[in-house]
């Protein structure tokens, strides 16, 4: 890593920590966002930048706090919060993230089965083996090193944001007036109503929280020195919470422009991405062949962060309950050896309820990005010196209870 810039490292995890944020679920994000009309969007796109910079921030600092250079996110926990805790956090860490790497070993065979069935005209290879494919193709990845791994992650990730710049680009002699024209100022209630049930969406389609640990431990070994690395850190997030705000609020905006209240409220109800639904509004094959694209470089990107913390979490899992550690080498190959089985089984059976199990890790991630590393600015001491800093500490945990409230409400109500 030596051999690279701090400002080419810096960009290379930035665009890595975009592209962990950016999922498939990007394409659903304009209905989902849009619903509540123009004025709580506007101020979606105000808070969106300061809330995932400030909350992601918040947890890298927390990982960089501990006494013992190199400790991740499940070792650092143990060390702040005593052993009994430490395994329950790395527990719910584990399970919150390990069901969205599910989801994308679903996502991803059922993306290019679908690409080849009707935008090739071809017929897909068997399931069995299409998942097989593309799963190792994915864990491979994750065994080469950390440059070579950034590296292809970059590659995925610059593409999809030239495809996100470009569609949002070409809707705009498209947009319409409609959602202005049809604009009423809404109640307090409403508008409050509106922002509880849309910041936990915002949340979760920003949230690259699954690859701080290793994001934060790669500055420290770049840098080697904890106040550089915990300034870097900061920067890098930045990069990547621009980037962010820029691409993906701009992309959300020019698509809920295009679309008039009614047909946002047609395509919730159709339950279809946002580009096939513009497909099918301008007649526009070319627009169809960039949802599956938008789809696959999404999702492909994505997993690379979540397969990270879902490593680290089950590494924490085994070694808390191990005298000696297992050699970290040694446990990239066993894991990624789990993880092959595990979710080329579950892409194979193709469940349904996998999205009510990440709804379910839902609160739990909102509570480790949020909550928890605001809490330890107020109980560690070396972490003190982030107290002073009032206002984003306060705007983290409000922000966390809301989408932990909404989240909890929608499970059971």
């Amino acid at each position: 890593m030596e051999h690279l810039s701090p400002k080419r490292f810096s960009l290379m995890w930035a665009v890595n920590l975009f592209g962990t944020a950016v999922g498939a679920g990007i394409l659903f994000l304009p209905i989902n966002a849009g619903m509540g009309g123009l004025i709580p969007l506007i101020v979606m796109a105000i808070i969106v930048g300061p809330m995932t910079y400030w909350a992601h921030r918040g947890l890298a600092r927390f990982v960089l706090s501990s006494k013992a250079p190199g400790s991740d996110i499940t070792q650092v926990v143990g060390e702040h919060f005593g052993k009994s805790a430490g395994k329950l956090i790395t527990l719910l860490y584990f399970f919150a993230i390990f069901p969205i790497l599910l989801i994308y070993g679903v996502g991803i065979t059922n993306t290019v089965d679908s690409f080849i069935t009707h935008q090739l005209n071809m017929t897909a290879p068997p399931r069995y083996l299409l998942s097989l494919i593309l799963i190792m193709a994915m864990i491979y990845v994750m065994l080469l090193n950390e440059i070579i791994m950034l590296k292809i992650t970059n590659a995925l990730v610059y593409p999809l944001i030239a495809i996100l710049l470009g569609l949002s680009l070409y809707l705009i002699p498209h947009w319409n007036l409609a959602i202005l024209t049809e604009m009423q100022m809404p109640s307090t209630s409403d508008f409050l109503w509106t922002l509880w049930v849309t910041i936990p969406v915002l949340i979760f389609s920003f949230n690259h929280s699954p690859a701080i640990s290793s994001f934060a431990l790669s500055q420290q070994r770049y840098h080697k020195n904890a106040v550089l690395a915990e300034k870097a850190a900061s920067k890098s997030l930045l990069q990547g919470s621009t980037m962010l705000v820029i691409f993906v609020m701009f992309f959300v905006l020019s698509c809920v422009l295009t679309l008039t209240p009614a047909e946002l409220k047609e395509a919730k109800m159709q339950n279809i991405p946002v580009l096939s639904y513009l497909a099918n509004k301008f007649d526009n094959p070319i627009i169809s062949y960039f949802g599956p694209a938008v789809a696959f470089l999404a999702i492909g990107s994505s997993f690379f962060g979540h397969y990270l913390g879902a490593r680290e979490g089950l590494e924490g899992l085994i070694n808390q309950m191990r005298d000696k550690p297992i050699e970290p080498k040694k446990f990239q190959k066993i894991s990624a050896a789990i993880f092959l089985l595990i979710l080329w089984i579950v892409a194979i059976l193709n469940p349904s309820i996998l999205g009510f199990i990440e709804s379910l890790g839902g609160p739990i991630i909102a509570m480790i990005l949020c909550i928890m590393p605001v809490y330890a600015v107020y109980k560690i001491p070396a972490l003190a010196r982030f107290r002073k800093h009032v206002f984003s500490n306060a705007f983290v945990v409000i922000v966390g209870l809301v989408a932990i409230s909404q989240l909890v409400y929608s499970l059971f109500f």
